[in-house]
């Protein structure tokens, strides 16, 4: 496993750098036909994108960052997510946004794809547990689609709702969390340029055990953080409750940035 402890984790310990950058290589040329692949279970979707933001530091192998996942709508074990999401449906896919904004909208997965330039951004995700990733993320700027609502003055924060389907998630049949989940950010960090909207990874569309088909990723928040599997977005003067920090707020407080 290339899961490390992040105090442990070198350039050494991962991918070897020849082989990434002929990899984004070959991703740039795809991208400028408009091609990608289709992650397993899942429909066949044009990721056509161009290189982004990225760190030094070579990516986790796309086995490692699709087998050691934490989603506790699929189970608490690091495996689960993997092996239990089989059942879960991406598509068909809407997310609706609304709250202190001037045009409130509901919008389809494919068309905020195609309304949006993709980029791939290599991103350090630090777990509170204390592992990291470094992952090639596939997405756009989470400040773009915000902007198209029209926030307010009274929009302060961002909440997010992950989807609630016991029948397709069956993590969601225990009390481990109050369902659904739910994050949220200041609005400032929403609006960051740096907050992606991530909808792949390594060029391919978000695997289910992932955050399929949506999900925030953060460089410089805690994983948990990143809300995934995305269908209700609402702009709040107050701050919003977290899921994690109300399980228990001494551990996981609402602003939680990673070291």
């Amino acid at each position: 496993m290339l899961i490390r402890h992040a105090p442990d984790l070198t350039d050494n310990d991962v991918t070897d750098h020849g082989l990434y950058l002929k990899r984004r290589t070959l991703m740039a040329g795809l991208a400028g036909m408009g091609l990608a692949g289709a992650a397993a279970g899942q429909a066949q979707a044009g990721l056509a994108f161009t290189p982004g933001f990225s760190t030094t530091e070579k990516p986790t192998s796309k086995e490692d960052i699709t087998t050691y996942n934490n989603f506790y709508e699929f189970g608490v074990d690091k495996g689960d997510p993997a092996e239990n999401s089989g059942k879960f449906k991406p598509r068909p896919w809407t997310v609706h946004i609304d709250g202190a904004c001037e045009a409130p909208r509901t919008i389809a997965i494919e068309d905020l794809i195609k309304a949006n330039k993709l980029e791939e951004r290599i991103y350090r995700m630090r777990c509170v547990e204390g592992w990291s990733m470094v992952i090639p993320w596939v997405g756009f700027p989470l400040k773009d689609l915000l902007a198209s609502v029209k926030p307010t003055s009274k929009a302060k924060f961002v909440a997010f709702e992950t989807v609630m389907r016991p029948s397709e998630m069956p993590g969601q049949a225990w009390n481990t969390l109050d369902w659904p989940y739910r994050e949220g950010l200041r609005i400032d960090e929403a609006m960051h340029p740096l907050t992606l909207m991530a909808v792949g990874l390594y060029g391919d569309v978000l695997p289910n055990q992932n955050g399929a088909p949506l999900r925030v990723a953060l460089p410089w928040k805690y994983g948990f953080k990143s809300a995934k599997s995305i269908v209700k977005i609402r702009f709040t003067e107050k701050e919003p409750v977290s899921s994690w920090t109300k399980a228990a707020q001494q551990e996981y407080g609402f602003y939680s940035s990673s070291p």
